[in-house]
């Protein structure tokens, strides 16, 4: 998509879109704090190490003197938004390594995350009988 393209009357577009995006506020928040009672209690449990919050959100932005007011806030959303994000797809991610370690299928536009690359192939028996093994899982 070219971006100039949608220059003219970009404000509109910002205007009307706004709504949209600052409703998945709540959800975002509603998120992070779900996930981190999780996080905190489970990870404890099960001796998986934390995941370091501040690796994964950062705000920061706002502190930038030559943005103006509404930009500022903007920026301190996407920093929130986007690291809550990823904070929470980390626990997800250490979360499936700790009790799956297997891969998913291959084939079709799927796009396997780093973290999986040391996960048991998709169909190997063998492979996860000496996991489970190794585990003591059952």
């Amino acid at each position: 998509m070219e971006y100039k393209k949608y220059q003219k009357h970009r404000w509109l577009r910002h205007y009307l879109s706004a709504p949209f995006i600052w409703m998945m506020i709540l959800p975002l928040v509603i998120l992070d704090v779900f996930m981190e009672i999780y996080h905190r209690i489970c990870f404890k449990l099960y001796g998986i190490e934390y995941v370091k919050r501040s690796s994964y959100i950062r705000v920061d932005r706002q502190k930038l003197k030559y943005l103006k007011f509404h930009d500022k806030i903007n920026c301190m959303y996407c920093g929130y938004a986007n690291g809550v994000a990823q904070y929470a797809s980390e626990i997800a991610a250490r979360t499936e390594k700790y009790w799956c370690g297997i891969k998913h299928k291959p084939g079709g536009d799927y796009k396997e995350p780093l973290y999986q690359k040391k996960f048991i192939k998709y169909g190997d028996k063998k492979a996860y009988e000496k996991y489970c093994k190794l585990n003591k899982k059952k």
